[in-house]
């Protein structure tokens, strides 16, 4: 779920569907009242797919549950990795 995707024409299908989610989230946040949308971006995680070379797993989840976990009042519409705001237009 990467914020950091701008529009390129390298990765044409990935790049179209990561804008679609962070369109999805500002869209959620605004129509969801009582409710926190953002989206996490864990980054490049070590997995069985993600493959070798990666962040740790737990790191990876780590901004995961921080987002789960916000209290009532908490951020919403935006876009995070590891608790941190990333920018998007």
């Amino acid at each position: 779920m990467s914020s950091e995707v701008a529009p390129s024409g390298s990765t044409p299908a990935y790049t179209l569907s990561k804008i679609g989610l962070n369109a999805l989230t500002r869209m959620l946040a605004a129509e969801l009242d009582g409710m926190l949308v953002n989206a996490v971006c864990p980054g490049w995680v070590a997995t069985d797919m993600g493959g070798a070379g990666g962040r740790p797993v737990a790191e990876g989840a780590a901004g995961v549950v921080w987002a789960a976990t916000l209290p009532d009042g908490g951020p919403t519409g935006g876009f995070f990795r590891d608790g941190r705001p990333l920018a998007w237009p």
